[in-house]
């Protein structure tokens, strides 16, 4: 049987990046020793008041429709925190609750691309982008993130790429594969570009609780970039809810009410007693929260500290997120090569930063989303598997 175009542009070599995480977890489940630094997914447990929450809720029977938009406690809710965090003043109307930031990027860029309409995204990229973007019928623009300048956007090459078919860009910082904060500088200058062309702007800021070494800096805050800008975040990380599926996007009123009616033709609301669950985690003042974020801080101290002495390799020291870039050019081997020798040989799984996007090519991304002895047998393991490497190739 046939199937309509839309299938190609919603594959590719994105889609293909998670065969060998894949392979991997089907190694686990058999009993292997394997272990898992593919995913970004946190070891963590969601903390207990928010699982409490959840299941008061559903003995309440909170089990029905809830409103297309999200609740209106938590619409209040997200709204007040998205003020307090970015400095821009939005109300619960410009709230809209979905499943996940990736459905929230998913409606952003349907609602706002056409075919025929370029998008700018810096590139290594989140591999969903390609087809977040390919499912709308745009076209995909990318402006390189260098490594070395450790992954940081030069303004210059993203203003270089606006073209007069240019409709929107998007951000992600802290930045994922790489870590890389953006400064405010450089949010600034992006900020400049939207203004002076009229672009809409979708920032990415699943990672806005985990920003290190500077401040993050939310584009909506400054002046001019209300209007145009979707915000998009989520619980997954910051809590560890990554299966609670429950995410937002913050935008103009009339952004909402379009992102509503394609949330009718998808999802007709959000579970309530999931809702409830993250108006406690909202509100409450969770020490799990800060000890998961103190966690990935010293987890990426780990990881650099003994991989970044592994000769062969050179550790990008990441700046926020859950993820380190590990450049393995100097072994000789392409990223692809590195990552299934890897898993084979020493039972570590990785992705390959070529997925990311061309600019990350010779790197692979480990995620930090295991204990630390994990990440120190893992590091063990890398740094074995690099040295073997370099005895068979002097041999």
């Amino acid at each position: 049987m046939k199937f309509s175009s839309f299938v190609e542009r919603i594959g590719g070599e994105g889609a293909a990046a998670w065969n060998i995480h894949s392979r991997a977890v089907e190694r686990l489940r058999r009993g292997e020793d394997v272990i898992l630094l593919s995913v970004g997914d946190p070891d963590f447990d969601t903390p207990a008041p928010i699982t409490d929450a959840a299941i008061a809720s559903l003995r309440a029977g909170n089990t029905h429709y809830t409103s297309v938009v999200g609740e209106p406690e938590l619409r209040r809710v997200i709204a007040a925190r998205h003020r307090r965090s970015t400095s821009q003043e939005a109300g619960p109307e410009q709230v809209i609750v979905l499943a996940g930031a990736q459905c929230g990027l998913f409606s952003a860029a349907l609602c706002i691309l056409e075919p025929g309409d370029e998008i700018v995204v810096p590139e290594p990229m989140y591999v969903t982008y390609e087809a977040v973007i390919g499912a709308t019928g745009a076209r995909l623009v990318t402006v390189p993130l260098r490594s070395e300048r450790h992954f940081h956007l030069d303004p210059r090459d993203l203003a270089a790429a606006v073209t007069g078919r240019t409709r929107a860009v998007l951000l992600n910082s802290p930045h994922n594969p790489t870590g890389a904060v953006l400064t405010r500088e450089a949010v600034e200058a992006v900020a400049e570009i939207c203004i002076r062309h009229d672009l809409w702007l979708i920032s990415d800021e699943v990672y806005a609780s985990l920003a290190y070494d500077r401040p993050f800096v939310s584009p909506c805050g400054l002046p001019g970039m209300a209007e145009r800008t979707v915000t998009v975040n989520s619980l997954s990380k910051s809590h560890a809810m990554t299966g609670w599926r429950l995410g937002w996007a913050v935008t103009p009123p009339e952004m909402v009410e379009h992102m509503a009616n394609l949330a009718l033709c998808m999802l007709y609301g959000c579970p309530g007693f999931v809702q409830d669950a993250a108006v406690v985690a909202l509100e409450a003042e969770l020490q799990e929260v800060a000890m998961m974020r103190e966690a990935y801080r010293s987890r990426r101290d780990l990881v650099c500290e003994r991989l970044g002495s592994v000769p062969g390799l050179r550790c990008h020291r990441p700046e926020g997120g859950m993820f380190v870039m590990l450049d393995v050019r100097d072994t000789g081997q392409s990223a692809y090569a590195f990552s299934e020798g890897l898993l084979e040989v020493a039972g570590v799984s990785v992705l390959a930063g070529d997925a990311f996007g061309p600019s990350a090519a010779g790197h692979v991304r480990l995620s930090l989303g295991v204990s630390e002895e994990a990440l120190r047998t893992a590091c063990d393991r890398i740094a074995d598997y690099v040295a073997s490497g370099s005895r068979r190739s002097s041999a």
